[in-house]
């Protein structure tokens, strides 16, 4: 038994270790990025026969309170309207569709080319409205926004100049949020994706290996889609497994870091769990769909297949923090009843550099958000233990979704509900949108919250102290999870005015 829980916790650590080694390469390649100016080639908007014909899909299921700040905000763009489409992909089952129609018909009165594009299925969900629409698209560009996205006006400017090379299948942009400082929920969910939005895909891009279409405020290229097989169905990230083939088959991207798309944040964890779900079991089937061809090109250099394996891996990180997590309790009593073992412990030790590499990794793309501000280094440690705590007490959660994606297991896209909240006094409480249900792993959370107060406590029976902060973070992730997922509604402090 003691042999089966080393083997597994070793085995746990090493590809964690992995993981955050290809991390550590990222921070190198986003360091060498910032000293390179950009020279790609661009399209000369002062010439008109350069610009291109765009077309602006926007996939929308039950958006009430979301759909009308998006509708006037894309009208605004600054772009030719008469190479200009608007393409308003709903597949609602609500009576927001009457309220998409209304808003619809009113901007086409206007002038704006705009359709309003109703499906009376919801076949391959979010993909298949994206396919649907894209047959009948009159735009050699395509450029999709989620709802709750609020591009600026110069957006398009900004972008599609970038397709002169003919090369280049798809242009990203950086997501910015909406409401960060709303609450720690949100704080600690644009800490995540800051993250991603500046090193990884920075990193990745440089190094030229494989970055994804993040689903939202980017535009790809018509025959690159149609080259790469089309929109697909089968996994609920369509994104990034769209990506892998297009890019699988020779395609650039192109990311831009500078150009910012301001976006919501879910504010309410069944909001956050329910995105989390999808985007985890997403890049699971993603995994499998994908890792084996891109291990069987020849195209691809062995640094390209290593970054692209934990990059469609990176959500089964969840389930290996998991595995440390649960067998970090037993460890302590069996280093303390077994000093035979005091070797492997030591040596074990050094694998912790790993948690070393995502401190560094997590403050650089902190302090390249906060750059303009006073660097407050407490405020970045306080986010980065919240961050880690949290994400943690997501665990069984995402580990759920993780095992369904690699096994198989179908299921429905479920939307994230959207709300139009900035502001601190604003309230997301009579959404209708939002599920009230409970799920049996809340219930594991709950356990999990009771089982590392028992860890804090074996700490001080064994007087070993070396995962005492670790035990802290795990026993104040699941806490704030699970309270935060039985009692949503309860505030320890009243709103700020």
């Amino acid at each position: 038994m003691i042999i089966s829980i080393l083997t597994l916790y070793t085995l746990a650590l090493l590809v964690v270790f992995l993981y955050a080694i290809a991390q550590l390469q990222l921070v190198f390649n986003y360091l060498k990025a910032q000293k390179i100016k950009d020279t790609a080639e661009k399209f000369n908007f002062k010439n008109e026969e350069e610009i291109p014909y765009v077309t602006i899909q926007l996939p929308l299921y039950n958006e009430k309170y979301v759909v009308e700040r998006l509708l006037k905000n894309i009208v605004q763009l600054d772009y030719p309207r008469e190479k200009l489409e608007i393409q308003v992909l709903d597949d609602s089952t609500d009576d927001s569709v009457l309220q998409s129609h209304q808003l619809v018909e009113r901007f086409k009165a206007e002038g704006v080319d705009i359709q309003h594009i109703i499906r009376t299925h919801r076949k391959g969900f979010k993909a298949g409205a994206l396919k649907e629409g894209l047959q009948i698209a009159k735009g050699e560009f395509i450029a999709i926004f989620d709802a709750d996205f609020m591009p600026k006006k110069d957006w398009l400017q900004q972008t599609i100049p970038y397709f002169k090379n003919e090369k280049i299948g798809v242009v990203q942009t950086r997501w910015t949020h909406l409401n960060r400082d709303y609450s720690l929920i949100t704080k600690v969910q644009a800490f995540a994706l800051d993250f991603h939005f500046i090193l990884e895909q920075v990193g990745r891009s440089f190094g030229k290996h494989f970055i994804n279409f993040n689903g939202t405020a980017g535009v790809w290229r018509k025959s690159c889609i149609l080259d790469a097989g089309n929109w697909q169905g089968d996994t609920l990230t369509e994104d990034l497994d769209l990506s892998y083939r297009a890019q699988l088959k020779g395609w650039q991207f192109k990311y831009l870091q500078h150009v910012e798309t301001p976006a919501e944040l879910p504010m309410v964890m069944s909001a956050a769990r329910s995105q989390q779900f999808r985007w985890n079991k997403g890049a699971a089937e993603n995994f499998q769909k994908n890792y084996g061809q891109l291990f069987r090109s020849k195209k691809l250099s062995w640094t390209t297949k290593f970054h692209g394996f934990f990059h469609l891996l990176n959500s089964s990180m969840f389930f290996l923090v998991l595995i440390i997590a649960v067998l970090s309790v037993p460890l302590l009593y069996i280093k303390n009843q077994f000093p035979e073992y005091n070797f492997y412990f030591y040596v074990m030790a050094f694998l912790g550099i790993s948690t070393l590499i995502f401190f560094v990794a997590y403050f650089i793309t902190f302090s390249k958000i906060h750059e303009k501000e006073k660097m407050n280094f407490l405020k970045f440690v306080r986010m980065f233990f919240a961050f880690f705590s949290i994400a943690m007490g997501l665990s069984v959660h995402n580990t759920w979704a993780i095992l369904e994606g690699h096994f198989g297991k179908k299921s429905s896209f479920i939307r994230t509900p959207k709300f139009n909240i900035t502001h601190l006094n604003d309230s997301w409480r009579e959404n209708q949108y939002l599920k009230k249900s409970f799920s049996f792993t809340q219930l594991l959370e709950l356990g999990l919250f009771f089982y590392f107060a028992f860890a804090i406590y074996s700490a001080f029976k064994v007087n070993d102290f070396g995962l005492l902060v670790f035990h802290i973070m795990l026993f104040f992730g699941f806490g704030f999870v699970a309270w935060k997922s039985f009692f949503p509604n309860f505030q320890f402090l009243k709103k700020r005015k």
